[in-house]
């Protein structure tokens, strides 16, 4: 009986230790990503999110703010937002489309250009980055083990996963 006392014991300090070895990894991600957006804003003067929306317009040229708030996993509201503080700031233009006269259309300037150019890499951000680099079953684990631990908390906060994280 007091061998299975202290195997007990031993089991929940392992898991104790554990746990915190997990949180340390947490504010490990969270403090570098903290640290890339303060890199991004110093260097540039414009949010992570920004950043992500300027090379992703560079990328797609004339693209819409429905696929553009696809391309960043944003809420289309978000993006509207952001686009418009970049067209603001003479980072971003406004175009309807000859075709469909409904259909506005995104480009840089030259001066997002600069920032692009300046700016630290990568302009995606390093979790979205990191993430492009696993495989499709670590994805699928993480996806996985992530949704048991958001479960596990006792406040959720539905509408950030529509947020960009420089903005949280």
């Amino acid at each position: 009986m007091e061998r299975r006392v202290v195997a007990s014991q031993l089991d929940g300090q392992r898991h104790k230790q554990l746990t915190l070895d997990v949180l340390k990894q947490f504010r490990l991600i969270y403090g570098s990503v903290r640290h890339h957006f303060r890199q991004i804003e110093e260097t540039c003067g414009v949010s992570g999110s920004q950043l992500w929306m300027l090379h992703e317009l560079q990328a797609a040229p004339g693209i819409g703010v429905s696929d553009l708030a696809h391309r960043l996993s944003i809420h289309q509201t978000t993006c509207s937002q952001l686009v418009e503080k970049l067209v603001t700031r003479g980072y971003v233009v406004k175009a309807r489309s000859d075709r469909d006269q409904r259909r506005v259309g995104l480009t840089i300037t030259k001066a997002a250009l600069k920032v692009l150019k300046d700016a630290p890499g990568p302009a995606e951000g390093l979790i979205p980055e990191a993430l492009l680099g696993l495989s499709e079953a670590t994805l699928q684990s993480l996806m996985r083990d992530l949704g048991k631990l958001i479960d596990g908390l006792h406040l959720q906060d539905e509408q950030a996963a529509d947020r960009p994280l420089s903005d949280l």
